[in-house]
């Protein structure tokens, strides 16, 4: 969701009229990540999130720019009741549990989904001390702090996974739930926090938006909308990127087995969070780019190409670069290939490149150059 969304401020841009064009790489078969919504049996079963916080407007926010703002809808938060597996039986969330944070002791206290040990922490919790910390960390770290590892098992990552589709430990406190680490700091408690949240909520006569927001058929409305918006020859699933190198004032990327050139690069990758493996500067040896040649490429063989691109990119309705860059057409120009297996062997023509344009820039050049001797 990270580079889709980083791809439609790109095209609203665009759209504005400002000179750009973009690239949106995805390694998997689809977009979106770990959205995906299912029917089975007439039901949407989500796969991954199934909602997004309300207090978090930005997710709205771009429902409504993308046309989705008649799919959203709240939790019914009076009726709803969530559940927990524990050892093979569902047990209802007791009274008064807002989000992990025990508002009410006594339904917790009652509740056969804790142990003695953490209905101690629970009440604990109630004498805990202002803590100030400049510092992030995860929600496993914090909430395990204030009520033990069993609150995490088993509340903060079901209910977590719900709306990230990942684990607490994986999940920075800061850019989850730093509501959370502003009540820890001002109450220490978190359960004194929370009731002191609610409190000033009621004194301001209105009416407390839902907990949760979701989309009526479906969380993978978003990313599908999301793509739809976007210009379809831009868009690249299956093609994980192998390399990132810099080069003169721009990058070159590698995905699949053809690389570009590109002014900027944002790299959404994805969880978990507390390990990101470092991009290798160069492609490994077999699937290395060939260096371009060293040569000066003829201008007319340059302008031809170009005015080829032109018209494949217009009609494909994609950038230019996206059908070849500029170095790539330069050092094709300056090898001069004749045939489709010399063709192969230059920058940035891959099997996909080679199958879908290789024939035209072959007769581009045999247009300037002539035909290709017997």
């Amino acid at each position: 969701m990270s580079g889709l969304a980083a791809a439609f401020a790109l095209e609203e841009r665009r759209r504005a009229g400002e000179s750009l064009a973009y690239v949106l790489f995805e390694a998997s078969s689809h977009f979106g990540g770990v959205l995906v919504t299912e029917v089975v049996e007439g039901c949407l079963v989500e796969a991954g999130p199934d909602s997004f916080l309300t207090e978090k407007p930005w997710a709205a926010d771009l429902c409504r720019r993308i046309g989705l703002e008649d799919q959203l809808i709240g939790s019914n938060d009076a009726a709803r009741k969530t559940y927990i597996l524990v050892k093979g039986k569902l047990i209802p969330l007791p009274d008064g549990l807002m989000f992990m944070v025990p508002t009410q002791l006594a339904p917790a206290l009652l509740s056969p989904l804790f142990s003695y040990g953490t209905k101690f922490r629970m009440i604990r919790d109630w004498r805990f001390s202002p803590r100030h910390s400049n510092g992030d960390e995860s929600v496993a770290a914090l909430v395990e702090r204030h009520y033990g590892g069993e609150m995490v098992d088993r509340v903060a990552d079901p209910l977590l996974s719900g709306v990230y589709g990942g684990d607490a430990s994986q999940l920075s406190v800061l850019a989850v739930l730093p509501r959370f680490k502003e009540m820890e700091t001002k109450y220490g408690s978190l359960s004194r926090g929370m009731l002191a949240a609610r409190k000033k909520g009621k004194q301001s006569n209105s009416q407390p938006p839902p907990i949760f927001t979701s989309l009526k058929n479906g969380m993978q409305q978003l990313p599908e909308a999301i793509g739809a918006n976007l210009a379809p020859g831009a868009l690249f699933t299956n093609s994980p990127v192998q390399a990132v190198q810099r080069q003169d004032r721009g990058w070159i990327v590698s995905a699949g087995y053809a690389s570009d050139h590109f002014d900027a690069v944002i790299l959404a990758t994805p969880a978990p969070a507390d390990y990101v493996p470092p991009v290798r500067r160069v492609a490994s040896a077999e699937r290395a780019t060939p260096a371009l040649p060293a040569g000066d490429a003829p201008p007319a063989v340059v302008a031809a190409l170009k005015a080829w691109r032109k018209q494949r990119a217009t009609a494909d309705r994609v950038p230019a670069y996206v059908v070849l860059s500029d170095a790539h057409l330069e050092g094709i120009a300056a090898t001069g290939p004749r045939s489709l297996d010399e063709l192969a062997r230059c920058a940035g023509i891959g099997p996909t490149k080679l199958e879908r344009y290789g024939d035209e820039v072959l007769g581009v050049l045999a247009e300037v150059l002539g035909p290709p001797a017997d």
